[in-house]
């Protein structure tokens, strides 16, 4: 059966219930309506199978001239009670105006970041961040066979300030009293020396600042992620970056 244009001039309903919120008897609201669901909008081929209540794939529709890149788009507020965000591949979230309430977001279990590789035409380059008070990025490994001297990944040079680079070292074997002797932000090295001018054989865990980050005002005055006294556009709803840039 085909209609045309249909006007309801009180509720429409799709299956069956009583919807309290929507008002019972006199207290109907006008131009509400309830849709038991499960209920899918645009592509009719973007799920195989019932994954939500409500699933919203691309719009697909012959009568629109160009299709819009969003699938749902609000303006306003947006409140997750009870309840996780889920992805399996979060390419942005960023903005503000979002209220989560006893809510997680749940991105695989990590926060990263994909950005455009800072040296290497055609190239990106992703990591995944530990928490902290900075935009820390780190290193690690081991130094042994004669080889005084540790290397430093290559993109370091576009990616961090080489004045916040710490270095640990822990000794492997006997205590050789290792030091820092320099670190050499032109060649990309950290030198090192021992006790006595001795090989040196140890662990290393190198961490630097982000040189692109704005420094985080890590404690601040708010009830939201947009109270935020600082730039706010890199950051998601949960106040995590999920930096992905062109």
């Amino acid at each position: 059966m085909k209609f045309g244009n249909i006007t309801i001039g009180k509720q429409l309903f799709v299956g069956w219930g009583l919807p309290k919120a929507l008002g019972l008897g006199e207290k109907q609201i006008r131009g509400a309506g309830y849709v038991e669901g499960p209920l899918q909008v645009g592509k009719d081929d973007a799920f195989d199978s019932v994954s939500a209540t409500v699933m919203i794939g691309p719009e697909n529709n012959t009568d629109v001239e160009s299709h819009p890149s969003d699938s749902l788009v609000v303006e306003g507020d947006v409140t997750v009670n009870n309840g996780n965000i889920h992805t399996t591949n979060l390419l942005g979230c960023t903005g503000q105006g979002v209220a989560l309430s006893g809510s997680t977001i749940n991105t695989q279990g990590w926060k990263g970041f994909d950005i455009k590789h800072p040296n290497k035409d055609k190239h990106r380059l992703r990591h995944v961040c530990v928490e902290g008070p900075e935009a820390a990025v780190y290193t690690r490994g081991r130094v042994c066979n004669g080889k005084n001297v540790i290397d430093l990944p290559s993109y370091w040079s576009g990616l961090v300030d080489y004045e916040t680079i710490t270095v640990q070292l822990t000794s492997l074997g006997s205590h050789q009293n290792v030091i820092v002797k320099r670190i050499s932000p032109m060649e990309g090295k950290v030198y090192l020396q021992a006790q006595g001018g001795m090989p040196v054989d140890a662990f290393y865990h190198i961490m630097a600042q982000r040189k692109d980050v704005p420094n985080l005002v890590v404690e601040y005055e708010g009830k939201t992620p947009a109270d935020y006294p600082g730039d706010n556009t890199g950051y998601s709803i949960a106040g995590y970056n999920y930096d992905v840039r062109s």
